[in-house]
């Protein structure tokens, strides 16, 4: 299957793992690489030392092409697209900020580069500094999805913008991919799918949980780690959203932020005083993120289904196994590639209604010398 994506990014197929903190790790990244997608490795749990040293792992276990992002809202994640692109990585995706010098500097020795965004304003500035595709994210997706819908977002934007669109939110199958290329988008990106292979290092406790839970089985809040955000629904993310930024969780935000520092080899006290001198509403973010960032950790690591919380998309309620990446892969391209030729075929099948019907009622009315004389 072939597409504008797949030629861009010298991939087989129109597939993109999502970048999810500790689970879009190395092995997990070459296995998507391997199976002809593209991986994206997770940079925002990383120094720069360590991000330099996962993009190595990867170079070893691979030869195909792969992609790192970074998420520039985080402390660390301007110094781990400056790794990236030291070590020339193939494809940088960046979000949740304006990524122009990394397009500048990617340009520089072939690589491309793909912004994450959930709108038009932002799909339409990207393209204009440079970009050479865009990841649109849907309402559906795990974590930070936008406000609108896939099934309408990427249409919307597929239409404002001329450089290629990976859609994200709501695709498990090879009937999400089929839908999303007949939107506009030139190849899908799956994380909540991907999450529950063999190959994820998540914990079996929460890839369980992901087979069993239904579509309706997520929520939807800016109350877990400040930005709106979708994780699935179990009694911990209940109580994480109702509690949102209360005295007991902003203190609860200083030892788990010292625990980013130190995992970032950040001076804390440095940090601690940037943060405050950038304003309270900055500093209430960060603090949202610092709890986040451990509720979800346990989550994947752990598999805590007492205190962790995870990002999972509305796609949870379509995943009936747990297979290998290369079986997910093969599957969602060979269903979606079937759907495509049925479709073809109906296409291809007469109307209800054709055209030489129409002519005919014309002609008789033409022929009616009551109406020729009016």
């Amino acid at each position: 299957m072939k597409t504008r994506i797949t030629e861009l990014f010298g991939i087989q197929h129109p597939i993109v793992l999502s970048g999810m903190s500790w689970i879009s790790v190395p092995k997990m990244v070459a296995a998507v690489s391997n199976a002809g997608g593209l991986g994206i490795l997770a940079t925002g749990p990383f120094d720069a030392a360590q991000t330099r040293e996962a993009i190595r792992e990867i170079k070893s276990l691979t030869d195909k092409p792969f992609g790192t992002n970074a998420t520039l809202l985080f402390p660390g994640a301007s110094e781990n697209a400056m790794v990236a692109l030291e070590e020339k990585v193939p494809v940088i995706n960046f979000s949740l900020g304006k990524g122009d010098w990394i397009v500048n500097e990617a340009h520089k020795y072939g690589g491309k580069v793909v912004a994450t965004v959930v709108n038009h304003k932002h799909a339409k500035r990207a393209q204009d500094y440079g970009c050479d595709a865009l990841l649109v994210t849907g309402h559906e997706a795990a974590a930070h999805g936008g406000d609108a819908t896939t099934f309408c977002l990427v249409p919307s934007i597929a239409s404002a913008v001329e450089i290629p669109i990976i859609a994200a939110g709501g695709i498990a199958d090879g009937r999400g991919l089929a839908a999303a290329l007949a939107l506009g988008a030139e190849a899908a990106a799956m994380g909540t799918r991907l999450m529950a292979t063999r190959e994820s290092p998540l914990h079996d406790a929460y890839k369980n949980l992901s087979v069993e839970k239904d579509v309706y089985d997520t929520l939807y809040s800016t109350r877990f780690d400040g930005l709106g955000c979708r994780v699935l629904d179990t009694k911990a993310a209940r109580n994480a959203i109702r509690q949102g930024m209360n005295i007991r969780k902003l203190i609860e935000a200083l030892p788990n932020s010292m625990v980013i520092a130190k995992q970032l080899h950040l001076p804390y006290l440095k940090l601690f005083i940037g943060v405050m001198a950038s304003g309270w509403k900055n500093a209430k973010q960060l603090a949202f993120m610092a709890n986040a960032f451990k509720a979800i950790r346990v989550a994947t690591e752990d598999g805590d289904v007492t205190s962790g919380v995870l990002p999972v998309g509305q796609a949870t309620g379509l995943l009936k196994d747990i297979p290998t990446v290369a079986e997910a892969i093969e599957r969602t391209v060979r269903e979606a590639e079937a759907i495509a030729k049925e479709l073809a075929k109906k296409a291809g099948a007469a109307p209800v209604i054709t055209v030489s019907e129409k002519p005919k009622a014309n002609t008789a009315r033409k022929a009616s010398p009551k109406a020729q004389k009016k």
